[in-house]
């Protein structure tokens, strides 16, 4: 449910000064009751000229004032930001790969983002598809594993604010003329795997589907489900067929741009079997192609 609830986020703040509001509080963008707010992208309309401050507040938070507020309608809220807009820096994605033996002109990309919001340490937005990107690769050497296509790990930098590190990415593989096979992400937390997402043609997803006997055993069984990852979605766009692994959602967002986002909350054997996965899924599109 979070794509279609983020637009009171996203858009709220100048919808609502449209109609003469001088702040907006959101509830945020969480299942659970606690006292953890979430935070989380938004933007202004240029065509709405009233810029107005706008916040996220728990959910235990948003329970509270609602039922202040059918209590008395007329209450009073006190409302100070200190947030403020600062320059852009310049920064990078970070790039290894492992060459293909037979194919090395046709490429397999998996990844995840570097950056992540202020109010935790982003382990599972996204630096648990950071290391799971890495330990493709990681495992691959491990094995002696010598890959007939090319992988590349990509550890995007600026998904949250702009998806400015997949854009330079799918612009230089265009004026490169480079060719991408499939574009993998990790952007859904360090939970158990159960699957895939995909996007593309169909003749694709039959093709996956043939390789689940191969997959169950790693408790890998959704290959149903659309989707992409955000940093590789300017790859979609120029046609390269996407998926993204598909773990456990049920925890997901508990920590979701929230202070609970921490090292701490990452389980080892669960970021591991999602490593694994992909890396089982990956050899079996660089011995096949895809």
């Amino acid at each position: 449910a979070y794509g279609k609830a983020i637009d009171q986020r996203w858009k709220g703040p100048s919808i609502a000064a449209k109609f003469g509001a001088v702040a907006t509080i959101c509830r945020s963008m969480t299942t659970d009751i606690n006292d953890f707010p979430h935070t989380g992208s938004m933007t202004y309309f240029d065509s709405i000229p009233q810029k107005i401050p706008a916040c996220a507040i728990s959910t235990w938070g948003a329970e509270y004032l609602s039922d202040l507020l059918r209590e008395d309608p007329q209450v009073k809220f006190f409302l100070k930001m200190s947030c403020e807009r600062l320059p852009d820096e310049k920064s990078f994605n970070v790039i290894g790969e492992l060459k293909g033996s037979e194919h090395p002109e046709e490429i397999i990309v998996v990844g995840g983002h570097l950056d992540s919001w202020d109010t935790g340490d982003g382990a599972h937005d996204d630096g648990a598809g950071v290391v799971q990107a890495m330990e493709v690769i990681h495992i691959m050497k491990s094995l002696g594993i010598k890959p007939k296509r090319t992988i590349r790990a990509v550890a995007f930098m600026n998904e949250e604010n702009g998806v400015r590190g997949g854009k330079k990415y799918a612009e230089l593989a265009k004026q490169n003329n480079e060719k991408h096979i499939l574009a993998i992400e990790s952007d859904r937390g360090g939970f158990a795997p159960r699957g895939f997402t995909f996007t593309g043609p169909a003749e694709k997803r039959e093709q996956l589907k043939k390789w689940k006997p191969l997959l169950i055993p790693y408790g890998l069984y959704d290959f149903e489900q659309e989707g992409g990852g955000v940093d590789i979605s300017p790859l979609e766009k120029a046609g390269v067929p996407v998926m993204e692994l598909y773990p456990d959602p049920q925890r997901y967002f508990d920590y979701h741009h929230a202070s609970t986002d921490k090292f701490d909350g990452i389980n080892k054997r669960e970021l591991e079997m999602g490593a694994g996965s992909l890396a089982a899924l990956i050899y079996l599109v660089s011995e096949h192609g895809f």
